[in-house]
Formats: structure tokens, C-alpha cells, sequence
């Protein structure tokens, strides 16, 4: 495996800007660092380009300035085939699970090897050996190996995101980004999909940035913050860091903290 940049770290983000086709600016020269094995949680309020951001970091958005260095490679100059590898170097989770809820949950965990398989392994149902073994191995990793034989309808909504957590592995990912992975999961699951992926963090060494919206959950699960505001980048620290002044730069005025108990 290639060395990691430099210091440790695993990605060096430089200046990176994103302007969509209608002039909305979402990303205004962004610059930090990610350390290999750290779990980096992003911060900041709808619209403060969390999102935007980690699309920008696998190729989902083309980023319009700036680097992103992976490996010493920039992200960001990378075309064609480049983007497609990096793509299976750099999984992702949604907040929104895309399961194939009448397939079985191991089909939809295989599915994430398809870019090393290709479809016709998937609609013939030919899977190899070896996969089904990595499949249900990470099910387990994830607690929900007992359902692997049944439909991905019959789950509950922290059990979908969790199918989702163990089919990214099958990427053999380097970073996992996680984009509001719990935002559509009640309080009680939400700490339950957060556990299983802080042990992925530990257990694999797989770097994690993750974006959340409670403040209560990444100061139990970031090893680190970085907060964005309109844009721009407004905070990098510690999590238990912020205090009262700090959530208001962040949010603004007025602005609650809530907690997930």
C-alpha cells in the first residue's frame, strides 16, 4: 500500500471550493487535514456544505478549486478511470439506505463488491464463496448477522443502516464517509448505528468522517470536530472544546443545543 501523506495523515484538503452551475458558492476554500484512523465527525448547520463536501471528497461533486490529497494523488485532478477507483477506495453511507428492500440482506451487502465482479454476477445470483464469507462477517461485525436470509424490507430502520454500514465494506474502503447516517433514525437507534461504527473505526482502522447535527452524539463518538459555516471552515479542535461561544460562532444566534440521550 502506498504511504499515506505525509505526518500521518491520510487526506490534505487545500483551499477546496465548489460553485454550483446556478453561482451558489458552497464551499469557499476549505482547508484541514484527516489522520489516518481517526474518527472526524463535520458540524454546522443545513446548507453549511457538510454534505457538498464529502461529495466533493470521492467525486460524487466535482470540486471547482482547490486539492484534495490522497496517497499524494489530488482528488481533484483525477478523471475518468482514476475517479472510479478512487470510488472503491473511498466508500459512503446515506442518511437514506438505498436497499433492495425484496432482495435478501446478504444479496444487498454483496452488492457491494460489484465493482470488482460486475452486474451479471449480481442478476445471476453467482456470488463467490469468498464474498459470502466477507458478507456475513461483516454482518456480524455490525450485530445482524441472524437476518442475512431475510427481506431487507422486513428490517427496522437502524437495521437497514447498518446492512448499509456492512455492503460499503465490501468495498475494502480506506475511508468511510458517512452523510448524516442517522439523521432519519429515532434517538434510541441512533446511538446503536453510531457504536457499530466507531468499532469499524476500531476494529478495521478504517478512517471515518462522518457528518451529524447533535452535538451530544460527536462529543461521545469524534476523536476530532471540524464545524463549517456558509462555506467556510470555523472551527477544527476538540469536541469537548466546544462550549457556549463556540456553538454560536457554529450555529448562530439563537440557536438550541439538542440532545440525544
Amino acid at each position: 500500500m502506498t504511504a499515506t501523506t505525509g505526518n500521518g495523515n491520510i487526506l490534505q484538503i487545500r483551499n477546496l471550493e465548489k460553485t454550483f452551475p446556478n453561482g451558489v458558492k458552497a464551499l469557499k476554500g476549505v482547508s484541514f487535514d484527516v489522520k489516518k484512523g481517526e474518527f472526524l465527525v463535520v458540524i454546522g448547520l443545513s446548507g453549511s456544505g457538510k454534505s457538498t463536501m464529502l461529495r466533493c471528497l470521492n467525486r460524487l461533486h466535482d470540486p471547482t478549486g482547490g486539492s484534495v490529497l490522497f496517497h499524494d494523488d489530488d482528488i481533484v485532478k483525477m478523471k475518468g478511470g482514476e475517479v472510479r477507483t478512487l470510488k472503491k477506495r473511498i466508500g459512503m453511507i446515506f442518511q437514506h439506505f438505498n436497499l433492495v428492500d425484496r432482495h435478501s440482506v446478504l444479496s444487498n451487502v454483496l452488492t457491494g463488491a460489484l465493482s470488482r465482479t460486475g452486474s451479471m454476477t449480481s442478476i445471476l445470483g453467482l456470488w463467490p464463496e469468498a464474498d459470502k464469507k466477507r458478507a456475513l462477517e461483516y454482518l456480524k461485525l455490525v450485530g445482524i448477522a441472524d437476518k442475512a436470509y431475510i427481506r431487507a424490507d422486513q428490517l427496522s430502520g437502524g437495521q437497514k443502516q447498518r446492512v448499509a454500514i456492512a455492503r460499503s465494506l465490501m468495498q475494502n474502503p480506506e475511508i468511510l464517509l458517512a452523510d448524516e447516517p442517522v439523521a432519519s433514525l429515532d434517538p434510541a437507534t441512533c446511538h446503536s448505528v453510531m457504536e457499530y461504527l466507531k468499532k469499524v473505526n476500531r476494529e478495521l482502522g478504517i478512517t471515518l468522517i462522518c457528518n451529524l447535527h447533535f452535538l451530544s452524539l460527536v462529543r461521545q463518538y469524534a476523536d476530532r470536530v471540524v464545524a463549517l459555516r456558509g462555506g467556510e471552515l470555523v472551527y477544527d479542535g476538540s469536541p469537548s472544546a466546544i462550549d457556549g461561544a463556540w456553538f454560536t460562532k457554529i450555529y448562530g444566534e439563537g440557536a438550541r443545543e439538542v440532545h440525544v440521550n
